[in-house]
Parts: C-alpha cells; sequence; structure tokens
C-alpha cells in the first residue's frame, strides 16, 4: 500500500516536472523568437505561432490597444491558427474586449453557455467553446491582449494554461511596445526626410535673388514657422519697365498650405507673363483656387505691379495684411484699401488701386506672422512697433530694415515658438 502510495507521488512529481520543463521550453522559445527580430510584425507573428501550436489551440491572437478608437479600441494584427482546423477566423466580442479593458487581468473561459458574466454574444463569439485571454501590460499600462481559442482537450484551459500564458504575455509586452515604438520612430524619421525634402523644393520655388532695379532696393524674405510653410512672395518680370510682385498668405500650416501655396504660385506666374492687369490677375488666381481647393481653404493676398518708368504701383489686396507707405516728412499711411480673401467666392469684382513713389519712399508688405507674434504675456507685437522700426530706421537698406524687424520679431517672442510663418516684403525708392 505504501510502495503503491510512494509510486503515485512520484508519478505527479514526474508530471509536475515534465510540465514545468514543458514551460521553459515554450518560454524558451518564445523567449527566442522575440529577441531575435526587431520587426514589430515578425515578433507578434511568432508569439501566434508558437501559442497555437505549443497550446494546442485552434487559434491565437494579438491584439493592440487603439485609445484613439472608441468604437472599437483593440485591433488585430496577427491572428494564426491550427491548419487542420476548418473555422473562420474568430474575433472577440465588444462585450469580451470591453469586460477585459476594465479588469486588465486574465480571463479564462471554458463554457460560454454556463458563465454568467456574458448573456448576449455576436454570431462570431457563438463559435468559441473556451476561450483564454490574459493583457499585455507595459509599466502597467495595458497596450494589448494576447487571446488563444478552443483547447483541443476535452478538458479545456485550466491554471496551468492561464499562468503560462501571463508569463508569455508579461514577456512580450514591453518588446512588442518596443517594437511598435521603434516602427513609430521610422515612420517619424520618414516624415521628416519628406519635410526637408519638401523644404527643399519650396525654397528653391522661392525668389533666389532680390530683383536689381535701378533707383529702387528691393528684398523679400521668408521664415516658415514649419519645415514647410503658408506664405509665398515673389518678383517676376513682366518686361523692361515693369516687375509684379506678390505676398500670400495660405490658410492652414504644414504640408497642405506648401502644396496649395506652390499651386498659387504656378497660376500667378502664369497670369503675370500673360501681361493681365493686377486685377485681372488677382480674379483668375481667385478662380483657380475656389475651383480646386476645398470649402475651408483660401488664401489672403496681394498682387501688384510696379512701373519703374513712371514710379507708379497698381495693386489689388485679396484680404491680406494692409501694407504700410513710409514717405518723407509725412506720417506712415496705411493702405486700407482691399476686397476679400481667394477661394471664397468664384467670381468677386475685384478692384485696383494705385500709388505714386518718390524719392525715399518705404513700400513694406508683410504678413501677419510679423505683427501677430506673441509673447509669454501673450501680447502681440503689433503694427506700432513695425512702424517704429521702420521710422527709425529709414535710411537703412532693404536688407539690414528687414534684418531689424525679423530680429525685434523674434526678441519680442522670446522662448515662445514661432506660431505663424514670418515674411516680409519692402521696396524703396532711392
Amino acid at each position: 500500500m505504501e510502495e503503491k502510495k510512494e509510486i503515485s507521488r512520484l508519478q505527479k512529481e514526474n508530471q509536475h516536472f515534465r510540465r514545468a520543463l514543458e514551460e521553459l521550453s515554450i518560454l524558451n522559445e518564445i523567449a527566442v523568437a522575440i529577441n531575435s527580430v526587431l520587426s514589430l510584425d515578425c515578433i507578434l507573428e511568432s508569439i501566434v505561432q508558437k501559442c497555437t501550436k505549443l497550446m494546442g489551440v485552434e487559434q491565437a491572437a494579438v491584439l493592440i490597444l487603439d485609445e484613439k478608437i472608441e468604437e472599437k479600441p483593440f485591433q488585430t494584427m496577427v491572428r494564426g491558427w491550427d491548419t487542420e482546423a476548418n473555422a473562420l477566423p474568430y474575433r472577440l466580442d465588444t462585450q469580451l474586449t470591453g469586460w477585459m479593458l476594465k479588469n486588465k487581468i486574465p480571463l479564462l473561459i471554458n463554457d460560454f453557455e454556463k458563465d454568467t458574466r456574458f448573456r448576449t454574444f455576436s454570431e462570431d463569439s457563438q463559435l468559441i467553446h473556451s476561450l483564454l485571454s490574459v493583457p499585455l501590460l507595459s509599466k502597467n499600462r495595458m497596450i494589448g491582449l494576447i487571446s488563444v481559442f478552443n483547447k483541443r482537450a476535452e478538458s479545456g484551459f485550466n491554471n496551468d494554461d492561464q499562468r503560462l500564458l501571463s508569463i508569455i504575455g508579461s514577456q512580450s509586452a514591453q518588446v512588442i511596445e518596443n517594437a511598435r515604438l521603434l516602427k513609430e520612430e521610422q515612420k517619424l524619421l520618414k516624415v521628416q526626410q519628406e519635410l526637408r525634402l519638401a523644404y527643399d523644393i519650396q525654397t528653391n520655388l522661392l525668389p533666389k535673388e532680390s530683383p536689381e532695379i535701378e533707383g529702387y532696393d528691393i528684398l523679400g524674405k521668408s521664415i516658415p514657422a514649419k519645415e514647410v510653410g503658408g506664405d509665398y512672395f515673389d518678383f517676376i518680370p513682366i518686361d523692361s519697365h515693369r516687375i509684379a510682385f506678390c505676398l500670400g498668405d495660405i490658410s492652414g500650416k504644414g504640408m497642405p498650405a506648401a502644396l496649395l501655396m506652390s499651386n498659387l504660385q504656378a497660376t500667378v506666374r502664369g497670369q503675370s507673363l500673360a501681361n493681365t492687369t493686377a486685377v485681372e490677375c488677382v480674379e483668375c488666381c481667385n478662380i483657380m483656387l475656389f475651383n480646386n481647393t476645398p470649402p475651408e481653404k483660401f488664401s489672403t493676398f496681394f498682387f501688384g505691379i510696379l512701373n519703374t518708368k513712371t514710379h507708379q504701383m497698381t495693386y489689388t489686396n485679396a484680404g491680406h495684411n494692409f501694407p504700410f507707405l513710409f514717405s518723407a516728412g509725412q506720417k506712415p499711411r496705411q493702405l486700407v484699401e482691399g476686397d476679400i480673401v481667394l477661394g471664397v467666392m468664384e467670381t468677386f469684382p475685384f478692384k485696383e488701386q494705385q500709388i505714386d513713389f518718390e524719392t525715399g519712399d518705404i513700400f513694406v508688405l508683410y504678413s501677419d506672422g510679423v505683427t501677430e507674434a506673441i509673447n509669454k504675456e501673450e501680447e502681440e507685437f503689433g503694427e506700432s512697433r513695425l512702424i517704429s522700426i521702420v521710422t527709425e530706421n529709414r535710411h537703412a537698406s532693404v536688407e539690414e530694415l528687414t534684418g531689424k524687424i525679423i530680429e525685434a520679431v523674434k526678441r519680442h517672442a522670446g522662448d515662445c515658438a514661432q506660431f505663424d510663418d514670418i515674411t516680409l516684403l519692402i521696396i524703396k525708392k532711392i
């Protein structure tokens, strides 16, 4: 009798050791698999294949939590199944994923019909007879689930299965999170490379040199708030004594604004070279923007034509900041005539204005990134500061004057990040 008891005890211990050895073998295979590759997809594929084979289940799946998607936060990343099982992919019911999200502990079910926690199931869930699901926790934050479906053994899942899958989950979670973060970082690097390329392309679209015209000192400069910007300026020679110039500010920031800016530039250059008037050019640009952009996209736009023979400038202002004209012995004059922005109405009766240039006159055209730059106290740079700088430096070259304005704007903003593109176009009659 005692001998039989001893044999039974030894058999149980032997089973226990075999089980422990089997678990160690499984964990070792999982550890080797997840530490041998960096690709998130490869890591998940390895985990699913090992769990399906070594735990004796029909299917296994890794789900990653995406908190941005409220309706269905768990997204299946990888699924695997026993090739002998002719079954469709099983999917967790929202009740089950909701329970996991709330409780963040393992869920073991061997008979859905007798489980009182879940009353109704989707059609997919009715194909699941037994289920074991454990959370993936990284630094106490849930990042996903590992789930195995339909244990082939009649006894179903047991506590040893739950313990084993929990260990696999804890081993895998941080590796999966690191791989996911690496994948996101690689995507970010790719975006940054594309933005740098876009910046180079956009920079090449802007004038590389200011026009050299006898009797005039002219300069344009743009500093984007991001890698690419929505401000646009240009100088376009029309003939021997006329030069067109413009400054536009596209709604929005970044790549979308930059793409629209390049489209606007092509239209402006085409219309300017067609020898149209300022108002005709603006009308054509307006039609282009209206018909080729979504309703929420628009652009402020100032277009002028300087006649260096008559020293007159004709211009049309489509909703852009009112420029200033500084004349010797007079108060600064703000050119307040203007119309609506481009792109909000297909047809609009834009008007054309005209001013005369005298020796010493300075024309200052700017984007709102200059006057609306704010500091820590949320105080704007404002038009009065701009007027003061130009007045105090009216005898400086336009290059020096532009530098002093930009320096003053940055000094005013201090540590505050540049919120909007800073663009200046200055014409001085000398």
